[in-house]
């Protein structure tokens, strides 16, 4: 009789623990429930907040148009056979004037070049040949390759570098040019030949984002006298001063007195860098001399490179 007291006794028990045990999951899924709600207010109050996000984002491209690279200055260039004066043309090549010849260009407002040569024959006593060429090199700016101005400064620098370590050179010499762009030098040497010794002048000038290189070269042939270095060079200067200002016309948006960009002015807005100027840094081929002077009198190998 005592034993299914005690069975009785646990029943109830039991039942107690199981209804209990039944709850939890109830207790449990409300639980579940409420923790969606607050999830979905936050997820609500969440979007609001992804507006600043986004805003982020945005603040970013201020950054990115400052660290665009500087518009370049000059947005074409003149005609090569332009940029020299009548007068100039004349002390440099007195008996070229009607001679000039334009190099082949897929792309004058990017790369130019003209030449011309005079050959004063006095008979028996001699004669004076010059040769004159004049290359215009222009780079835009790109977010790839850099800005224009820096671009131009390379090539400069590797002209220069070329005309003082031409092969063959005796009496090589350089020294800056004052007044003329953002830099020049003028280089020299002299090229010995059978038919005399001919003098060589190569002014490289950067003036922003265009190289200009002027290559002069002068010689006394059948027996007249060599010119004189000095005067060579002079003449080289002044001419590739003239080439300067001729630059800064043709952009006048962006020129000022003496030749010189203005860059307190606007610069004139240049178009997207062209392929010729992107594949190659090297001004079209400059025609060789005249015809009537011997093929030993042409000019330098670097002079005709360089063109």
């Amino acid at each position: 009789m005592h034993r299914p007291a005690q069975r009785v006794g646990r029943a109830p028990r039991l039942t107690r623990i199981l209804v209990s045990a039944a709850a939890v999951p109830v207790m449990l899924v409300a639980a579940g429930c409420s923790s969606d709600s607050g999830s979905d207010s936050g997820a609500g109050s969440g979007s609001g907040d992804a507006k600043p996000s986004t805003g982020t984002s945005a603040a970013g491209s201020p950054d990115a148009t400052a660290n665009a690279v500087k518009e370049a200055a000059y947005a074409t260039l003149p005609k090569p056979c332009a940029v020299l004066s009548k007068k100039t043309l004349d002390e440099l090549v007195p008996k070229g004037l009607k001679s000039a010849k334009a190099g082949q260009s897929n792309d004058a407002a990017t790369r130019g070049n003209c030449s011309w040569n005079s050959l004063d024959n006095k008979g028996v006593k001699g004669s004076q040949f010059r040769w004159l060429n004049v290359s215009l090199l222009r780079f835009d700016s790109d977010a790839a390759r850099g800005e224009g101005n820096q671009l131009a400064q390379t090539y400069y620098e590797k002209q220069v570098k070329d005309a003082q370590t031409v092969t063959g050179a005796k009496g090589s010499g350089s020294a800056p040019v004052s007044g003329a762009g953002d830099a020049s030098t003028a280089v020299h040497y002299d090229l010995k030949k059978k038919e005399g010794t001919f003098k060589q002048q190569t002014v490289v000038t950067r003036v922003e984002n265009v190289v200009i290189t002027l290559d002069y070269n002068g010689a006394g042939l059948a027996g007249d006298k060599a010119p004189g270095a000095d005067d060579l060079t002079k003449a080289a200067e002044k001419a590739a001063k003239e080439v300067v200002a001729a630059v800064a016309n043709a952009n006048r948006d962006g020129s000022r007195s003496g030749g010189a960009p203005d860059r307190s002015g606007a610069p004139s807005k240049s178009a997207s860098p062209s392929a010729s100027a992107s594949k190659s840094a090297k001004p079209s081929k400059s025609p060789s001399p005249s015809k009537s002077a011997s093929k030993s009198a042409s000019p330098s190998k670097s002079a005709a490179a360089k063109s």
